[in-house]
């Protein structure tokens, strides 16, 4: 059995706090105290992950599908193809903007890339939420009109979170974390972001930051009502999320329980550790970190004490 860990990529952001540090212990060099995202596995141009155990040690994410495809994504994977999935920790101790991302059609046009995330709340505080669609159906003018007036936020459907709850945020969903959370977001492997509000704020280098209202109105689902979190505090599996480009599951894990995962050659996994601490194959796996599980290898982990993970499918073909 072979997993691939990968180093964390940290990046300071406006919004970002120190909680990865609390909660995961990370030992995070940085001077900052805005460490806002932790890309933890990525597959792009700006950002790759580098493997942190083993003997592929050192090397890229990039470097091990161009070594071996086959064995890492499938026979039928290119390996000129980016890995499909990126994982990152959003440690949101203020307000993200508000925001959409592209459906497919709409980001060829805008020459960008369409996105589709998952938001898994690992710790929130008292009063934290999240803003998710509208409250009520509105037309394009007036939601624009209330840009303008800035009486955006009245118009948006906020809810409360708490460590436990899930949403998929497919593209075209109006969106915004609000302060006080710790999320794990898994994602199509985008990086294009439309920024409908700010809530006057200013950037880190005390400057607005850039908002793309024309664009954003292109991609906003106007008829996106009062979607609703999955609660999944349940001592059992639970179905996350699923869609046309990964499935999400969650387990809760006894100690020394041993759950398999996959058979050998049926798809490449994600693991993501919420809690706890497993071992799978030699490797360890602590809380916050992930591990890729190629296509090639069965996969089953031992709880070393009580545990909570999540487990991605990409859906490669």
């Amino acid at each position: 059995m072979n997993i691939f860990k990968f180093e964390p990529i940290y990046m300071q952001r406006v919004w970002g706090g120190n909680t990865l540090k609390k909660v995961y212990k990370r030992k995070i060099i940085s001077t900052s105290n805005k460490i806002g995202e932790s890309w933890e596995i990525v597959d792009r141009n700006d950002a790759t992950s580098i493997v942190s155990n083993g003997k592929n040690r050192g090397k890229s994410l990039r470097t091990l599908i161009l070594e071996n495809s086959k064995d890492l994504m499938g026979p039928e994977w290119n390996p000129r193809k980016r890995f499909p999935i990126l994982v990152k920790w959003l440690d949101c101790r203020e307000r993200l903007s508000l925001q959409v991302h592209p459906p497919e059609k709409i980001a060829k046009v805008l020459s960008g890339e369409p996105k589709t995330e998952n938001w898994y709340i690992a710790h929130a505080k008292k009063n934290a939420g999240l803003y998710i669609g509208l409250k009520e159906k509105i037309t394009r003018s007036a939601f624009k009109k209330a840009i303008t007036n800035k009486s955006i936020e009245s118009l948006c459907h906020r809810v409360k979170s708490k460590a436990g709850d899930s949403i998929l945020v497919e593209s075209g969903r109006l969106h915004a974390i609000d302060s006080g959370n710790l999320i794990l977001e898994i994602q199509q492997n985008s990086d294009t972001t439309y920024r409908v509000y700010d809530w006057g704020r200013l950037g880190i280098n005390n400057k607005p930051r850039e908002l793309h209202i024309d664009k954003s109105l292109k991609c906003i689902n106007f008829n996106d009502v009062q979607p609703t979190l999955i609660e999944s505090n349940k001592d059992r599996e639970t179905l996350l999320a699923k869609c046309q480009f990964f499935r999400i599951r969650k387990f809760s894990l006894k100690k020394n329980s041993l759950q398999f995962i996959k058979s050998k050659n049926e798809n490449c996994n994600i693991i993501h550790l919420i809690s706890g601490s497993v071992k799978i194959g030699v490797s360890r796996l602590s809380a916050g970190e992930q591990a890729l599980s190629p296509f090639s290898s069965s996969c089953s982990v031992k709880a070393l004490e009580n545990s909570t993970l999540l487990i991605t499918d990409s859906f490669t073909k």
